[in-house]
Parts: C-alpha cells; sequence; structure tokens
C-alpha cells in the first residue's frame, strides 16, 4: 500500500518572527550612521554586520543585497525611524492632524511644516544615493523608484485639496502635484538652506507661503 506523504509546512513561531523584525531594525540603525560616515561605497556589509554584533550571512538574509540594505535606511530616515509597513503614512500623527485640519491655509502650512524634518533627517542619505547612483545600476533604480514614490504621494496631497475643491482656478490635481513635488524638492531645499544658509524656519515659513500662494485661490486666504 502507497502512503501520501505530506510535505512538511514551514512552521514560523510568532517569537521567532518579531526576532527576526528586531534584527532588521538593528541592522537598519547600525547601518545609518555607516552610511552617513563612510559613504555608500566605503560601507562594506562585513561593517554593518559587526556594528550590528551579528554574522554578514544575518544581513544578506535580512536584506536582498547592500542597495536593498540601504533603501531601508533612507526610508526608515523619512519615516522618522517608523518601519513603513508598521504605520500607514495617513496614521502618522503629523499627517493625520494634516488630513483632518478643515482650513484648508492651515493643512497646507501643517503639510509645509512636515518637510524640514524630513530633509534634515533624510537629506543626507537621498544626497548620498544621488550622488552614488552611477555608481551601481541597482541604486539608480531606486532613486527613480524613491522619486516616482515621492511624487505619487505629495500627488496624493493635492488630490486631498482636489477633492475638497479649494484649488485655485484652473489648476488641476496633477499640475498641483507637480507645483507640490518642485516645491518640496530636496534640490530646492537644499538650493536655500545649504546654499543661502537660510535657517530651517525661514525655509519652513517660506515654503507654506510659496505652496499657499500657488495651491489655493485667493478667497481661500482670505477667509483665515
Amino acid at each position: 500500500m502507497i502512503r501520501a506523504v505530506k510535505a512538511a509546512r514551514r512552521y514560523e513561531s510568532p517569537h521567532r518572527r518579531q526576532q527576526a523584525e528586531q534584527t532588521r531594525r538593528d541592522i537598519v540603525a547600525a547601518a545609518s550612521p555607516l552610511f552617513l560616515q563612510r559613504g555608500y561605497a566605503g560601507t562594506t556589509m562585513a561593517t554593518i554586520a559587526a556594528e550590528t554584533g551579528v554574522v554578514v550571512e544575518t544581513v544578506y538574509r535580512a536584506f536582498d543585497g547592500k542597495a536593498a540594505l540601504f533603501r531601508a535606511v533612507v526610508e526608515a530616515a523619512l519615516a522618522a525611524g517608523i518601519e513603513p509597513a508598521a504605520q500607514p503614512v495617513e496614521e502618522r500623527p503629523a499627517i493625520a492632524a494634516m488630513i483632518a485640519e478643515p482650513d484648508p491655509a492651515r493643512q497646507v502650512e501643517l503639510y509645509a511644516a512636515t518637510q524640514p524634518g524630513i530633509h534634515r533627517r533624510a537629506g543626507p542619505l537621498l544626497r548620498a544615493l544621488r550622488d552614488a547612483r552611477g555608481l551601481d545600476p541597482e541604486l539608480a533604480r531606486i532613486w527613480a523608484e524613491m522619486e516616482e514614490w515621492r511624487r505619487e504621494g505629495q500627488g496624493r496631497f493635492a488630490e486631498m485639496l482636489a477633492s475638497r475643491g479649494v484649488l485655485r482656478s484652473g489648476l488641476s490635481a496633477a499640475s498641483a502635484g507637480d507645483i507640490v513635488w518642485t516645491l518640496c524638492s530636496l534640490a530646492v531645499h537644499d538650493l536655500l538652506v545649504l546654499e543661502r544658509k537660510w535657517s530651517l524656519q525661514r525655509y519652513g515659513e517660506w515654503l507654506a507661503a510659496a505652496l499657499n500662494r500657488e495651491l489655493l485661490p485667493d478667497e481661500v486666504k482670505r477667509a483665515r
């Protein structure tokens, strides 16, 4: 008699899964200052493993190569250290407060207020990614994907304003998204803050005023 043999099912306990997630967080936390201090090319997976206190094979199991790890480091910086999968963008306190705000002009100001901190946290890593993208096609792909991710996210903010009917007359949601994507870019931040030596407070105030001016009609701004 031939017995059917059941394939063994892989079981992963919640405790082991939590350990793996914590290891990922530890690796990201260790890699971030190394990438900042040594750059992408000067940071090895072996160095990251040693700094984390794990063997290098563990780093490769957690991340599919150095480029993928670098992306995780940048994403953590953009999200203020929050795992992107752990908390949706819309649930983060600053974004949730902006979405709930009924006054469109104040809503734009709250959105603008998120940008200085993003550039302060993620700017050094994004500059390293931008500068190293010519060294590795995978980095070039990640840079392009992150710019598209930023465009889509800022486009959703423009679409939210459009859904409330508060955009300037004749301004489409797509064009409003392009304006937000441009004004909130790292390039504009760097021109004003790094080149012209504006303070982050001045930059944030200018950004709020520029977004209000470009996106909202005068009657909305006068209603405040």
